[in-house]
């Protein structure tokens, strides 16, 4: 039986048990980096206390590290199938930190000469973030 995932008619419709093992294999891939960033933030905010977020700079740093690394080996050095690229890259990695979907979204603006959205993507990033959780938490106070 096949679903459309929207009601376009003019979108591609898309059979659920086809998808199906990739979105389990995301799930178990983001489950995998959801505990990797706990053990691992963890561990760093016992080592070093939590007067600063050392644990989340941690986890967001490593997340960018590996972010690039693996994308360059699926993408420049290694065939990868695209649904084990899509359960790292998504799963995994955003699991593990959205922020590194961030640094590497931002880098390859970069790379591809585009420095002003890479500039934009940060400062509106940045400044939209504290933004809206100003906001998130202002509402909150008035529930």
């Amino acid at each position: 039986m096949r679903f459309p995932l929207c009601v376009s008619p003019n979108l591609a419709r898309v059979s659920y048990p086809h998808i199906l093992p990739k979105i389990l294999l995301i799930g178990v891939a983001g489950l995998l980096g959801t505990l990797a960033r706990y053990a691992l933030s963890g561990y760093v905010a016992r080592r070093f206390g939590e007067t600063f977020p050392t644990g989340t700079l941690v986890v967001n740093l490593v997340g960018c590290f590996l972010a690039g690394l693996i994308f360059y080996l699926m993408q420049e050095r290694f065939l990868i199938n695209q649904t084990v690229r899509t359960a790292v890259m998504i799963g995994l990695l955003g699991g593990f930190t959205t922020f590194s979907s961030f640094g590497l979204q931002t880098f390859t603006l970069l790379r591809d000469g585009e420095i002003g959205l890479a500039t934009l993507n940060v400062l509106a990033s940045n400044a939209a973030g504290l933004l809206t959780v100003w906001a998130g938490y202002t509402l909150g106070r008035l529930l």
